[in-house]
């Protein structure tokens, strides 16, 4: 029985499984959406959460306690800066999990988790790129030479 069990080990030593959640964090915050499993992402979600949380109360202890889970410095600026400004108003729900159906290889149950609001600046991220490609394009036509028939 399971009773007052909590957390999923998710197949892996503690180790493994911390370091698993602490990259899976960082992703997030870096790209604002990860597709994974389900259960991974189930397991993700309060991690994610609270530090959110860490960042929204804004102090040197908070922030030294979410730069020693998170990998990358301009994720936990990123973090403090932009994403905990944006729920400050929330009191939590910071996160939404999407399925999306079966995995083709192994028939793993995948799941879209991303932070709410996040499909705004994801829309403007991809209309940024292909705008930046079509600029690329054009200036790679006009450098391109035209062979003259002489």
């Amino acid at each position: 029985m399971r009773h007052r069990v909590h957390g999923r080990k998710l197949g892996r030593p503690t180790p493994h499984r911390i370091a698993l959640l602490r990259n899976l964090c960082t992703s997030l915050f870096e790209h604002e959406r990860v597709t994974t499993t389900v259960q991974k992402a189930k397991a993700m979600r309060p991690v994610a959460e609270k530090l959110i949380t860490l960042g929204k109360a804004g102090s040197l202890h908070a922030r030294r306690q979410a730069a020693g889970f998170l990998l990358k410095a301009a994720v936990l600026q990123k973090l403090f800066d932009s994403i905990a400004v944006r729920f400050a108003d929330r009191s939590g729900g910071y996160t939404r999990i999407i399925k999306l159906g079966h995995r083709e290889g192994d028939g793993a149950d995948l799941a879209v988790i991303e932070l709410l609001g996040s499909e705004l600046s994801i829309k403007k991220a991809e209309k940024a790129a292909a705008k930046a490609e079509a600029e690329k394009a054009k200036a790679a036509k006009k450098t391109k030479p035209e062979k003259s028939k002489e």
